[in-house]
């Protein structure tokens, strides 16, 4: 069981039946009243933020979390699978769960993925990737003088503004977070 003194920022909580993430909490006390805890909670399925208030001393569930190691192996339409390097198993995750991480998975590397009581909620993607470019436009003598960009669209699918420099089948290092470029690999 989990107390609310033991809260902290990134502990995982179970909530009436759903888990959740502690974003941020704080610890109160009003003159009259007993001690209490205000919290903003992100439920990690949907990504929903929920601020909540507990009695101080209020005990929680803890969650059934277990992080595998799994190889991301394909993707099939609105599906991408996943093998566990261990037991061969296989898991698939849609692409709702994923969002925007399914323009850095690249075949045969190994992702951690989060499973809740037996189930894939979540994937946790490093915050940057090397990518290879598979077209571009080829640079302008002469446009070095500011910042210009191009498009550039890389071997997952992804289309992110590059340098002029930059060509086709360089690789190059994508912040997953933004989905902006950062430098050459």
């Amino acid at each position: 069981m989990i107390s609310t003194t033991d809260f902290r920022k990134g502990l995982k909580i179970k909530v009436d039946g759903e888990p959740y993430y502690i974003i941020d909490f704080q610890h109160a006390r009003t003159a009259q009243r007993r001690a209490f805890v205000r919290t903003k909670l992100k439920n990690i399925k949907t990504g929903a933020v929920l601020e909540k208030t507990f009695a101080a001393g209020e005990t929680f569930e803890k969650p059934d979390f277990e992080d595998k190691n799994m190889q991301y192996l394909y993707s099939s339409k609105d599906e991408y699978f996943f093998m566990d390097t261990k037991t061969f198993e296989q898991t698939t995750l849609p692409q709702e769960k994923l969002g925007d991480y399914k323009w850095y998975l690249k075949e045969n590397k190994e992702y951690k993925i989060l499973f809740f009581e037996g189930n894939p909620i979540s994937i946790d993607i490093p915050s940057s990737v090397v990518l290879k470019i598979v077209s571009t436009e080829p640079g302008i003598r002469g446009d070095t003088a500011t910042n210009v960009t191009k498009n550039a669209t890389l071997e997952t699918g992804l289309v992110v503004k590059v340098p002029l420099f930059i060509k086709e089948g360089e690789l190059i290092k994508i912040d997953t977070r933004t989905g902006e470029y950062i430098e050459r690999a």
